[in-house]
């Protein structure tokens, strides 16, 4: 039996799976296999970004769009999993309207939320403080501009690394690591600011 590239499947994948020909005459068998090994992940993220239901239907866009741009697929550029990760992102900031009103929601539900007066004191507490932080967080994400807010969620929800996220965005590592350094610093100043107005 041959794998989607034509070799002998022997078990542990060499190293060019990672950037696969997808120009290839076996297109469907391709991309059966990509999407057997990272579609799973990219719905988990896509899922943490946008909902159960716009992932599933962000996931199969991912892959329909991998597949009509599978010939400007350049295996020097990226890995085929990052390059993915690309696609799943821009199909997100199609819908970033949806995003940031879902922050808003949530900031808002977090804030309007009743407490039942016959818990207990601690439970109480830690409802109240519970929700306050997820109040603070969604207003935090849906103050970032897209690009920063991107990086954050690649990094924090896919997992990848500043080096993937370069390759996923198509932008210079250092690009990803000045976005980040700035994310970081306004999610402290954003606590550091809500903290003083509780003080």
């Amino acid at each position: 039996m041959t794998d989607p590239f034509g070799r002998p499947d022997e078990g542990d994948p060499p190293h060019d799976r990672d950037r696969p020909d997808l120009g290839g005459p076996d297109a469907a068998g391709t991309f059966g296999w990509l999407f057997d090994r990272y579609a799973e992940a990219l719905h988990r993220y896509l899922t943490r970004r946008v909902g159960g239901a716009t992932a599933d239907d962000l996931l199969s866009e991912t892959f329909l769009i991998a597949l009509r741009r599978r010939r400007s697929y350049d295996p020097a550029r990226a890995a085929v999993r990052t390059w993915l990760y690309g696609i799943a992102t821009n199909l997100i900031r199609e819908h970033v309207r949806a995003e940031l009103r879902a922050l808003a929601l949530t900031a808002r539900a977090a804030s309007e939320r009743a407490i039942s007066g016959s818990a207990h004191d601690g439970m109480v507490a830690d409802r109240v403080d519970a929700q306050s932080a997820a109040r603070r967080l969604a207003t935090a994400l849906a103050k970032l501009s897209p690009a920063d807010r991107d990086v954050l969620l690649l990094i924090s929800l896919a997992g990848l690394n500043t080096g993937e996220v370069a390759e996923a965005l198509g932008i210079p590592v250092g690009t990803v690591r000045s976005r980040l350094h700035r994310v970081r610093k306004q999610l402290r100043a954003t606590t550091a600011g809500e903290e003083d107005n509780r003080a």
